[in-house]
């Protein structure tokens, strides 16, 4: 005869990095919130320093989910946002609550794909973390030439030459960005590659913009970006002023990130043509489409108690004929 076996069938319940909550293999479920509290004061101008008015807000305001199900390798990631700032009202007057909304599926520790909303492989300082970055906003190239997030298929690879690291992403995606309901017939093609010619980065730090790690060695990560948006009905491809009629954008993007012992650079160089410099929007009046070149550079060092003086030049300049001035 078989004895009876008793199961403990309670999930457990852990505080770590969030609130996790877990049953063995077949399930977790972590919860985490991210808030960022900004005051600003806006003088008349650089000559007349008199205070023009006071800012006073929730920047940021994140509630996040993530994990695994029935598996580890079906995992899924969910981002929500609830401050005005972070869900793009002011740009078609819609609140998009949702920054991210993806699953993926691991067939192996190098390859994997997700299907859903998230960033596109694209500057590497709009992939990186708010969390992660160095200044409470990215730079204005980043403003005007990032691709930001979209809803598609995403497929990512990794492999290893020696200690030399290469990584391959790609999308196909609806190139309307974020939470848009609205439909044409483009999609965005987006493709990534990045080359880490002197190892892996300590806890990805290649992609946090300060060397928080403190690397024993250097540390260096080459990338190209190149992403065609056919027929966008967005100013900005996945972000921007909702258009009247389609256009079609190519941005190519190269950018570095190199550290070593508490000192971190980071370079980006973006350049988007577009077939149209201005669209008409839903109203008739004509909108600017940003194009013509962005360039950021940042350099920071950390000291060994964590106090990190952070420099940053970024400018834009449009493409010729464009009624964008330069920045």
């Amino acid at each position: 005869a078989s004895a009876q076996t008793e199961t403990d069938e309670r999930a457990m319940i852990s505080v770590s990095k969030g609130l996790s909550v877990s049953k063995d293999s077949i399930f977790l479920l972590n919860i985490r919130f991210r808030m960022q509290n900004r005051i600003g004061v806006r003088t008349n101008s650089t000559e007349d320093w008199t205070v023009n008015d006071f800012e006073a807000r929730v920047r940021r305001l994140r509630l996040r989910f993530d994990g695994f199900m029935g598996t580890p390798d079906f995992q899924y990631y969910i981002q929500l946002a609830f401050s005005r700032a972070d869900q793009d009202f002011d740009n078609g007057g819609e609140a998009k609550i949702i920054r991210d909304a993806i699953v993926y599926y691991h067939f192996n520790d190098r390859f994997y794909i997700g299907f859903g909303q998230s960033k596109l492989p694209g500057n590497r300082q709009r992939v990186t973390s708010s969390g992660n970055l160095q200044f409470a906003d990215r730079s204005i190239a980043n403003a005007s030439f990032t691709l930001d997030r979209d809803f598609g298929v995403f497929g990512y690879y990794s492999g290893q030459l020696n200690q030399m690291v290469f990584n391959g992403k790609a999308a196909i995606s609806t190139g309307e960005g974020r939470n848009i309901t609205r439909t044409d017939n483009g999609l965005a093609y987006t493709l990534r590659g990045e080359w880490l010619p002197l190892g892996a980065f300590a806890n990805s730090g290649d992609y946090s913009e300060g060397d928080l790690e403190f690397e024993a060695t250097p540390k260096l990560s080459l990338a190209l970006t190149f992403s065609r948006n056919e027929r966008t009905r967005q100013s900005g491809g996945q972000l921007g002023v909702p258009l009247a009629q389609g256009v079609n954008l190519n941005t190519w993007i190269s950018d570095l990130s190199f550290k070593w012992n508490g000192h971190a650079c980071l370079v980006e160089w973006m350049r988007r043509r577009s077939s149209d410099l201005e669209a008409p929007n839903a109203a008739g009046d004509q909108v600017a489409i940003p194009a013509g070149t962005g360039l950021n550079l940042q350099y920071s060092y950390t000291t060994r108690n964590f106090w990190e003086p952070t420099l940053r030049y970024s400018s834009v300049q449009p493409e010729k004929g464009s009624p964008l001035k330069n920045q």
